[in-house]
């Protein structure tokens, strides 16, 4: 891409000028890092958190109200290592897009997702107007990423 030479004042690291075009790649390669190192920390965060499965072993106890109770809890421990699965699954997809350099775009529309949207919700797939349709379950959304499929069999 050719830009006009005065179109910005930033310097390169032999003293000159860089172009608007240069300074956006080299902001579009910091944003990018910081999405894949916030990908990486929640993928980090999630894998440590299935790992502990304990809330969801069956106790007996004498008393029904406890087992009741124990129920319960166990129930909501399954619902939430469901929960996280799912987001780990969504955050493996979108750091299997950064390697195949499809992330950060809308895998509906193939427009750019917004940098406030990514900011939001690093791992998603759809930019926001996507989503909404998505949700309204005006399109249907794509399997797509193979990870999704590996770990849905996986589960």
């Amino acid at each position: 891409m050719i830009c006009h030479q005065y179109c910005c004042g930033a310097k390169d690291g032999q003293g000159e000028e860089k172009s608007g075009h240069e300074k956006e790649m080299d902001m579009n390669q910091t944003g990018l890092k910081k999405y894949k190192a916030m990908l990486e920390a929640k993928r980090a965060e999630l894998s440590a958190g299935l790992r502990n499965r304990e809330d969801i072993a069956i106790e007996k106890t004498s008393d029904a109200l406890d087992e009741v109770q124990l129920a319960g809890e166990r129930e909501l421990a399954i619902r939430n290592l469901a929960r996280e699965s799912i987001l780990l699954r969504q955050v493996l997809g979108a750091l299997e897009r950064f390697a195949d350099g499809s992330y950060g775009t809308c895998l509906h529309c193939e427009e750019e997702i917004k940098p406030n949207r990514l900011d939001a919700v690093p791992w998603t797939k759809f930019c926001i107007r996507c989503q909404e349709a998505a949700d309204r379950h005006e399109f249907e959304t794509k399997a797509g990423d193979p990870i999704d499929e590996f770990l849905a069999d996986a589960a």
